[in-house]
């Protein structure tokens, strides 16, 4: 047919540039696909590092089992239609590097039902001028081998291995470090301190309430300074207004990097969420995109399915068992993935296109003990109610301050739950997510921090939209808390270990960022209440003295620099059009601190009660992903003009199935 329409010249210069298409003339001419689009397919799967035969199904050439029947009666083997995963001869490594492979494929033996094997060949990559030289060479070897379509085989391997990846997923770190494992919440020494205080409070309150308030002072003002004292250190170093990182385009051989998402009832922002996936600059033939879900999620799945994913992108389905966390789906979906990098997003976040390669360029220059890099996390309605409000000014003075400048420093990094890179050699080495710690993030930056690893911070954000209502706010708060709590208590089963692993600085970081922040957080009313009952005290003469006005001047300060040092370490990191209406966020400061500690001591209920609970946060659509952000454009007109800025991509847009 070529010879034909084109003329024998015209083959042997198509063939000249793609030699591809020479071992496939025979099944494009039974398939009769044209030339010029054979060559534009050859191009594509050439310039993106793809196979040929998956670009042909994926430009809607031809479909699959048409391609798949037409390389079987070329080279002269059957067509294995289905594969039972019972009858897969191969070990559970074997199915979990097969799992990972990006470079080509195997043969994987099958037992058939007379108990004769079968090898089985998948589509993808497939060499038809070696398959068919073995098969001259070795003409009894046509009867003992199959073609199988690529999608098949491997939904096959993954039933094959789910039981091991469930098993895993669940155990992993359990079995490899038992003592930095959030199944066990509290061990026997930490549970009888517990008891002991639980005990001594009372009772010391009803017999010697004077001593006893004296001394929950002095823990409160510990608490309360070790708080104020670390977001003053920040607010001395912070620099307003920081620009986004010039980030070369990725160019060259560049790694591969994988992406997790996990998703949980998410069926309503799945479309913002594959669009925001397929602006990410980076070559799809150097990325991997698993998009981890319930497989009892049946509307997530359903939306998913809707849509017509390219190549890059997989639906992994987690199967249901406790614990139901989003560290266990990460964790059960890693060992499938063969990427060296791993970067993770949850189903609502809108990362920065250049995020990628601006996590690659600090990786590259940063060393092997850089593990992990954190994006910043940008609030996009913060409009919308006042407690979006007042988290997207957490936001601002955690993200834009508090994490730069502990990096800046090289100290222990509390990990956001999204927008993290890791190296992917040092997430394995730590024993990976701990699918018992509902804050999966703050564990693993305490877990590399303890192994040596160094985190750092990069600057191409990641927006997000924030909780708009107290019903929504406050089980995510609740289970931040809860999972803070585990964390600290897991870690600190050994305290003078941790800190030889840490090192003093991190040591006490941790200390303030986890049980500082925390009791600070609990306290808070007990501090509020005595200022107020010295206070009426005091100004009636029902008791005074030099004690209770030194306690009133502990209290205001503590509440005063509280206070004050939030707000500092937030201003500071605003710009000026987000400065705008700062009198607002002062009046909410009290009542969103008092929402905190009804979310803190929610926590500690649910530590006792149900410690392994993840409440799940709802997120609904909105208008972000469409490319705007509170009336304002999402990127800037410098970053739009940049050559390459969203038209790197090399798969084309995603569409309705």
């Amino acid at each position: 047919m070529w010879r034909m329409e084109f003329g024998a010249g015209g083959a042997r210069v198509a063939g000249a540039f793609f030699p591809e298409l020479v071992e496939w003339l025979p099944v494009l001419e039974r398939l009769g696909v044209p030339l010029e689009v054979a060559a534009q397919v050859a191009a594509q799967a050439r310039a993106e590092g793809g196979d040929f035969a998956a670009g042909l199904v994926t430009a809607g050439v031809v479909c699959s089992p048409a391609l798949l029947d037409a390389v079987a009666h070329d080279i002269g083997i059957a067509v294995a239609d289905a594969v039972d995963p019972r009858r897969l001869l191969v070990s559970d490594t074997h199915v979990i590097a097969l799992l990972r492979r990006r470079d080509g494929h195997l043969p994987v033996k099958l037992v058939e039902k007379d108990g004769s094997i079968s090898f089985l060949i998948a589509l993808d990559r497939i060499g038809l001028g070696l398959v068919r030289a073995r098969l001259r060479s070795s003409p009894g070897l046509a009867a003992r081998m199959k073609l199988v379509d690529p999608q098949i085989m491997r939904a096959a391997m993954l039933r094959r291995a789910a039981p091991l990846l469930a098993r895993t997923a669940v155990g992993g770190l359990f079995e490899k470090f038992p003592a930095m494992s959030a199944r066990i919440v509290a061990n026997a020494w930490q549970g009888t301190m517990v008891g002991v205080l639980l005990t001594a409070l009372p009772v010391g309150i009803l017999l010697e309430p004077g001593a006893v308030l004296m001394a929950l002072h002095v823990l409160i003002t510990l608490f309360f300074f070790a708080c104020v004292v670390l977001r003053f250190a920040a607010v001395a170093s912070i620099r307003p207004g920081q620009p986004v990182a010039h980030v070369p385009l990725p160019e060259g051989d560049v790694p591969v990097f994988t992406v997790l998402v996990a998703l949980y009832k998410e069926a309503a922002i799945v479309p913002g969420l594959l669009a925001a996936l397929d602006g990410i600059v980076w070559p799809r033939h150097r990325l991997e995109i698993k998009l981890v879900c319930e497989a009892d999620d049946a509307g997530t799945l359903a939306a998913l399915r809707a849509r017509r994913l390219p190549a890059h992108i997989e639906v992994v389905e987690v199967p249901p068992g406790e614990p139901r966390t989003k560290p266990k789906a990460l964790a059960y979906a890693l060992p499938m993935t063969g990427g060296d990098f791993v970067a993770l997003y949850d189903a609502e976040d809108r990362p920065h296109p250049l995020q990628l390669a601006e996590a690659w360029q600090r990786f590259r220059d940063g060393g092997p003990d850089l593990a992990v890099v954190q994006a910043p996390l940008e609030i996009s309605n913060r409009h919308e109610s006042a407690i979006a409000r007042m988290f997207a000014f957490e936001y601002a003075g955690l993200f834009r301050g508090l994490l730069p400048w502990l990096s800046q420093r090289r100290l222990m990094l509390p990990l956001g739950g999204t927008s993290n890179h890791f190296r992917r050699a040092a997430l394995e080495e730590v024993g990976g997510w701990d699918p018992y710690n509902v804050t999966e993030d703050a564990d693993l930056g305490m877990r590399l921090a303890r192994f040596g690893y160094r985190a750092e911070t990069i600057s191409c954000p990641t927006y997000e939209p924030a909780p708009t209502r107290l019903d929504i706010w406050l089980p995510q708060r609740t289970r931040w808390f809860k999972g803070w709590s585990q964390t600290w208590l897991v870690h600190m089963r050994d305290p003078v270990r941790l800190a030889g692993d840490l090192g003093a600085g991190s040591f006490l970081v941790a200390q303030v960022l986890f049980a500082g922040m925390l009791g600070s957080v609990l306290l808070h009313p007990l501090l509020l209440a005595t200022f107020l009952l010295l206070l009426a005290g005091l100004l009636s003469g029902e008791f005074g003295g030099t004690a209770g006005s030194v306690l009133l001047v502990v209290d205001t300060v503590n509440i005063v620099c509280g206070y004050l040092s939030f707000l500092l370490l937030g201003w500071q990191t605003l710009t000026r059009a987000e400065r705008a209406g700062f009198w607002k966020t002062v009046l909410l400061t009290p009542p969103y601190w008092a929402m905190m500690s009804w979310a803190g001591w929610r926590a500690i209920w649910q530590l006792w009660r149900r410690p392994h609970l993840w409440e799940k946060t709802p997120h609904e659509p909105d208008a972000f992903w469409t490319g705007r952000r509170g009336g304002q454009p999402l990127y800037s007109t410098a970053e739009r003009r940049r050559p390459g800025f969203g038209r790197h991509r090399t798969a084309p847009p995603l569409a309705p199935a």
